[in-house]
């Protein structure tokens, strides 16, 4: 394998080219000599690029290893992978005479569709990096050097052609206007990254600024407004082509797919079959990423469901997700277990606090005295120093120690911090002496707020019992937590918690989220791949007042009298109509009280 223009090249195309170009001056003549042979529109954009290969593919070119473009979210498709794509989309009896691949890369994909679909008449490959513009090009005369049976007939070969652009300045509209009653398949593998990503890389190759899914703005702060690139193109295409005849069949993150599906009760776009077919990301581009091909048809009706499936094996369904009236769920066959408890939380959930700066927040205690992160000792009053837990550490049913403390410098966001000087100087020298940690810090929450401000603070926090859950770990498993020291335990920002006044509304609340319906319902709506199985969004999905008012008491008094034994309470369940008040709306108290 050799290199032309950065450009990974056979000895075939190379030789092909030699032979065929070495008297051609023009290059109108020699663009038209690989139309008639291969199909290829203007193989060479003007004449310069035709003089210069000529020289390259004259003298011998030296191998040089391809530059490493993953942080881009450039995973090449193998010819493998494309092919058995290819052929998938054979069996679903697609035969495309329009194909667009509007992120080509190497042209494996286009090598493809021109060995599987016979009907196709011609071929759009998009492609930002000029090296890659340049390889499918070889790759698509390689294919027809190694296979001359497929352009014996050149009448009928399709045209090919490989437009050197960002994908966000290329106007596909035009593509839809001119192929409205041809059948179009959108095939390949738009880039794995977010635009924050790209943007931090000073890439060019990103859409113009924009809010897509019309985020507020805390939301878009604190990262919903950080979209995948991959989901904007699947969507650019959805939108361009969804009243035309054909399919889509794109490689995605999985959480792509999800969105889209999520998002699709709202765009309702006329798109239908959803399908979401897994693959070996790390067998296949040597990446620990969930991903999946991405399949649907185009000039539908609407569906709000995907069916998924093993792209190595897709003969049996694996699960069905979406939308079951006005729920999302991620097991549609299994939901119907739990769907009387789907409903809304009477409690609010909350996320644990936000520092950003745990080398000088997070303390251990060794041998009586505090040391933080950078393994200094620290001297300061043990007014604002809190147990905390993280998500490693609701492992238990029961807490009522940790093994980390924490610094908590405010009782609300936004609180003035000037009090720690006066009240507590030991406190204020110590933070005071790593002020440059703080200001390190990179989220533009910190920005304009008081020295040391933390987040996810709030009058909640300070609650002396509290039922949490990590956000990371896929255990369906609620922890219970007490006080340490008769002061209120902490968590992080990966962990989710209900808190509570009263022990028995905390421990009837811990008994309802451990239940066997509970699980069942956050198996239903919770997706394994996600990057944090449970959100404040699913876990707010659990009504615990419809689940208080269906739970067998017998069961219930067995489960309290298991935590007695276990942890020597003395609870019973005479708070329990108290607790189902607390749960009731207020309107639905009052019709009760006059009923």
């Amino acid at each position: 394998m050799m290199k032309v223009f950065g450009a990974n090249i056979t000895h075939q195309v190379l030789d092909y080219l030699n032979d065929s170009l070495r008297n051609m001056v023009s290059v109108e003549e020699a663009n038209s000599k690989l139309f008639q042979s291969f199909g290829v529109i203007q193989f060479f954009d003007n004449e310069e690029d035709l003089q210069i290969l000529k020289e390259s593919i004259s003298i011998s070119q030296s191998i040089v290893l391809d530059p490493d473009r993953a942080e881009y979210g450039d995973f090449q498709t193998n010819i493998e992978l494309a092919n058995n794509i290819a052929l998938h989309l054979t069996t679903k009896d697609i035969s495309p005479e329009i194909i667009i691949e509007p992120t080509c890369g190497k042209g494996n994909f286009i090598v493809a569709s021109l060995k599987y679909f016979n009907g196709v008449k011609k071929i759009y490959g998009i492609e930002i990096y000029k090296p890659y513009v340049w390889e499918s090009k070889f790759n698509i005369l390689d294919f027809y050097l190694k296979n001359p049976n497929e352009n014996n007939t050149k009448h009928n070969l399709p045209e090919v052609s490989i437009i050197h652009t960002s994908i966000f300045d290329f106007d596909f509209k035009n593509i839809a206007k001119e192929n409205n009653t041809k059948k179009i398949l959108i095939i390949g593998n738009p880039p794995w990254v977010t635009n924050a990503k790209l943007g931090s890389l000073n890439s060019s190759n990103l859409p113009k600024k924009t809010n897509f899914k019309n985020h507020n703005g805390l939301d878009a702060i604190t990262g919903k407004g950080n979209f995948d690139i991959a989901e904007y193109i699947t969507l650019m295409m959805v939108e361009t082509f969804q009243n035309q005849n054909g399919n889509i069949a794109l490689l995605v993150k999985n959480a792509v797919i999800k969105n889209i599906v999520f998002d699709q009760i709202n765009n309702k776009y006329h798109i239908s079959d959803l399908e979401k077919y897994l693959i070996d990301s790390k067998k296949e581009f040597n990446v620990s990423v969930e991903a999946s091909l991405f399949y649907c048809k185009l000039n539908s009706n609407p569906t709000f469901w995907c069916t998924e499936f093993d792209f190595y094996n897709n003969s049996d369904v694996k699960s069905n997700f979406g939308w079951a009236t006005d729920k999302f769920v991620s097991n549609l066959d299994n939901y119907s277990d739990s769907i009387q408890i789907d409903g809304k939380c009477p409690f609010e959930w909350r996320q644990g606090i936000k520092h950003d700066c745990s080398s000088i927040m997070e303390l251990e205690l060794v041998n009586g005295c505090f040391v933080n992160g950078l393994k200094e000792e620290v001297s300061l009053e043990s007014d604002l120093v809190y147990g905390i837990l993280k998500s490693s550490d609701l492992k238990n049913t029961i807490i009522n120690q940790t093994r980390k403390h924490t610094i908590i410098t405010q009782k609300k966001v936004g609180q003035e911090t000037d009090y720690i000087k006066y009240n507590f100087p030991k406190t204020y020298k110590y933070l005071s002496e790593h002020q440059d940690i703080f200001n390190a810090r990179k989220s533009s929450i910190y920005n304009n707020k008081p020295p040391f401000s933390i987040f996810g603070v709030g009058e909640y926090s300070f609650k002396p019992y509290k039922v949490a859950i990590s956000g990371l770990y896929k255990t369906y498993h609620f922890t219970l937590i007490l006080p340490q020291n008769q002061k209120p335990v902490m968590l992080d920002d990966t962990c989710y918690m209900l808190g509570f006044d009263k022990l028995e509304f905390a421990v009837y609340s811990h008994i309802l989220l451990n239940a066997k319906i509970t699980t069942k319902l956050l198996q239903s709506i919770t997706f394994a791949d996600a990057k944090r199985t449970f959100t404040k969004d699913v876990l707010r999905r659990i009504d615990l007042l419809a689940l208080a008012e269906i739970i067998d008491k017998s069961e219930l008094k067995k489960e309290l009298d298991y935590i007695n034994q276990t942890y020597n309470f003395n609870l019973t369940l005479d708070y329990w109509d108290d607790f189902m008040n607390e749960m009731k709306p207020i309107e639905r108290i009052q019709m009760e009280l006059f009923a």
